[in-house]
């Protein structure tokens, strides 16, 4: 007999071309607050440009090294989406299911790192290393937010998270654990505030030397972290698929969109911050304020054994 916590086989080959469609979604999105006329055909006309461009190589690079990590980047995007409900069940219903998905978040540190170093370029190399950097700053804070969810449901499954919000959202509750992971969220796909590892001044930094397919797969890779991670607030935090008349896939899309909406405006609204600037702030703030939340969850927990 089948599990039921588990999805059927073939929603696993399902899952990449949803993931593809909303990031594609997420393209328009973007191009609309840009204020681009022709939004909707701008994604397919970047795809198209990049799939006709020649490859760049660079004098004495590692070709191999920077495609691996360039392809590494969609991929841990995809592992990461694998314990997502998708609406009341995840392709894979660990009973780990938060630390894999952060396990697949540190893997995209390697993915972009090994981009960086295997184009043997400086603005490459410095893009890498900053996203490390920024990394080691917003990975605690992330990770305290996430599993401050998990204190508050007892459980690391993420359908068992989402049970626990059936009264109540976690986001009531834990408003600074939301904040901070929409902020860690942004800094892990180095989006908009956060996307000094790709920044201008360093003439795009990781993906400096990045071009036709290459550059695709690496954009790729980045749009669906960020889809991944504002899908992940759902279960988290906004009660997964809970929600009136609706069926609970539509709630999840809903509230997908909600938070991919957000983050987008974050980006063209707010300057990129340094990373010089941003590492003294989560371990001064940001790890002290979710420490308090996680702490003032694990009191209310204990008070209600």
């Amino acid at each position: 007999m089948a599990d039921p916590s588990v999805l059927p086989w073939y929603a696993a080959l399902l899952l990449p071309v949803l993931l593809g469609g909303v990031t594609w979604l997420a393209l328009v999105g973007d191009a609309l607050f840009a204020g681009e006329r022709a939004a909707v055909a701008a994604p397919g006309r970047e795809v198209a440009r990049l799939l006709v461009g020649q490859r760049r190589r660079t004098v004495a690079s590692d070709a191999l090294l920077g495609r691996v990590g360039g392809a590494a980047l969609p991929v841990a995007a995809l592992l990461a989406a694998a314990v997502l409900p998708l609406g009341e069940r995840p392709v894979a219903d660990l009973s780990v299911g938060v630390v894999w998905f952060n396990a697949m978040e540190v893997l995209a540190w390697a993915a972009v790192w090994l981009v960086g170093w295997g184009a043997n370029s400086a603005p490459a190399m410095v893009g890498g290393y900053r996203f490390v950097a920024q990394g080691l700053a917003y990975e605690l804070p992330h990770m305290f937010a996430i599993i401050t969810a998990a204190l508050g449901a007892e459980s690391l499954r993420l359908t068992t998270i989402v049970e626990a919000q059936r009264d109540l959202w976690f986001v009531v509750v834990m408003p600074v654990a939301f904040a901070v992971y929409l902020l860690s969220a942004a800094a892990m796909a180095f989006w908009g505030p956060f996307d000094a590892p790709v920044a201008r001044d360093v003439a795009g930094g990781a993906a400096a030397e990045l071009s036709g397919v290459d550059r695709l797969v690496f954009a790729g890779g980045r749009w669906l972290l960020l889809v991944v991670a504002a899908a992940m607030a759902v279960p988290l935090f906004l009660g997964g698929g809970a929600g009136p008349l609706l069926p609970a896939w539509a709630w999840v899309a809903v509230k997908t969109a909600a938070v991919l909406a957000l983050l987008l405006w974050l980006r063209h609204r707010f300057p990129t911050v340094r990373v010089d600037r941003f590492v003294p702030f989560a371990w001064v703030v940001l790890i002290p304020l979710t420490i308090a939340q996680a702490l003032a969850v694990a009191l209310v927990v204990l008070g209600g054994a």
